[in-house]
């Protein structure tokens, strides 16, 4: 069984093109509001159910977060290729800044992983404000990624690189 967000859906949660912009434990800036440092956050919940949920090939929608967690998991699973060949802490840093730097699709434009996932933007400013979330959530992601895909001695963690090699719900990552 798949394990889905424990964010539902609530009144006056600000979404862009259907894909809800939750709270984040983050000190990088952009448009995701401030969680309690004590909360689990979608990327915590991302981070955490990745190594069950890749062996999905079918992911039933259950709210929004969900379809957040779906990118999200595709993004751990292109990190994690990225992360394949790194062999120290420095190297993985590089790697991530790297991935980091690169333009995110929103949907609609080549490149964005899931169409119709969410909905197109009905407007440039719309597009502007997804793209900066998503940006924002896939930065945060990879630095927490890092801790986990790397001992405290700067070595690789096979127990999480060796889920580079699955693909997630038959979508090769690139």
């Amino acid at each position: 069984m798949v394990y889905h967000s424990s964010f539902v859906d609530e009144e006056g949660m600000t979404k862009a093109c259907g894909c809800p912009l939750l709270p984040l434990k983050s000190h990088i800036k952009g448009p995701a509001p401030a969680s309690d440092q004590d909360r689990t956050d979608i990327v915590d919940e991302a981070i955490t159910f990745f190594r069950a949920n890749v062996f999905f090939r079918n992911f039933d929608i259950k709210s929004s977060a969900d379809k957040l967690l779906i990118y999200l998991t595709l993004y751990i699973n292109v990190a994690l290729k990225r992360l394949e060949g790194c062999r120290t802490l420095a190297e993985g840093t590089k790697a991530i800044i790297n991935l980091g730097l690169e333009k995110v699709p929103v949907p609609g434009e080549p490149g964005f992983p899931f169409p119709g996932l969410f909905p197109l933007p009905q407007s440039q400013k719309e597009a502007e404000l997804l793209r900066n979330y998503l940006k924002q959530i896939r930065e945060e992601t990879s630095g927490r990624l890092l801790s986990v895909a790397y001992r405290p001695n700067g070595t690789p963690n096979k127990w999480w690189l060796a889920f580079a090699k699955r693909k997630f719900m038959n979508v090769i990552a690139p």
